[in-house]
């Protein structure tokens, strides 16, 4: 039975907040900010988060699509969504029990606020590529696209309003910042600051909630 575009967003929605709200986020976007040039270098690693992960959720579509098709849902589709949702739960779990430890930004990330556009836009795209949680995020958002019965012009459309969700914590800052400027360098500062300190238990209770969504979409569905 083919999902509808809308239907499939009530998922793909939740997946992209995952990224939003995920430090290795907000405070490489925030970073970019506190540069030499920051508005052009902030818009370069705005332009290359967008295409990685836009580029990288394409990519799992099209796996998808050479499984399956993406005009009908496969009969496997089911469950790659109980094999998504457990893993989401499982460790939505971890992090919650792990939340406790202490986190600090690592060295290699507070250096970026030395880099140019260039650099920048390559530092996004390898950042959607290496963090984990991204690429998985990505992947799971690619198979349930490709496996939705979407047709091609929904599985694109719900790849773009995926990629735009999932890259909004970064847009945001880097466009008010070019309307407010400097103005915006504390709240955003004291933003970084507290995700660093919650961001542990925001996220080990948004991936057990999206993983029993995706769990019992995938269960619903056999």
């Amino acid at each position: 039975m083919t999902t509808g575009l809308g239907s499939e967003l009530t998922e793909l929605i939740p997946l992209a907040l995952v990224i939003t709200l995920s430090p290795l986020t907000i405070i490489p976007g925030i970073l970019m900010l506190h540069t030499p040039s920051p508005r052009p270098t902030s818009m370069a690693f705005l332009l290359g988060w967008v295409l990685g992960i836009g580029g990288l959720t394409a990519a799992f579509v099209l796996v998808s699509n050479a499984l399956g098709g993406l005009n009908k849902q496969p009969t496997w589709a089911p469950y790659v969504r109980i094999v998504i949702g457990v893993a989401l739960v499982g460790f939505g779990l971890y992090r919650w029990f792990t939340r406790k430890r202490t986190e600090h930004t690592p060295k290699w990330l507070t250096s970026m606020t030395s880099i140019g556009p260039p650099r920048a836009f390559v530092t996004a795209v390898v950042l959607v590529v290496v963090n984990p949680k991204v690429l998985f995020m990505c992947a799971a958002a690619g198979l349930a696209i490709g496996s939705a019965g979407l047709g091609t012009t929904g599985a694109w459309t719900a790849d773009a309003v995926f990629t735009a969700v999932a890259a909004s914590s970064v847009a945001l800052p880097v466009l008010a910042y070019l309307v407010a400027g400097e103005r915006l360098d504390q709240p955003l500062t004291k933003l970084k600051n507290w995700m660093e300190a919650q961001h542990a238990t925001l996220v080990a209770v948004i991936l057990v909630v999206i993983g029993a969504m995706v769990l019992y979409k995938g269960v619903h569905g056999l």
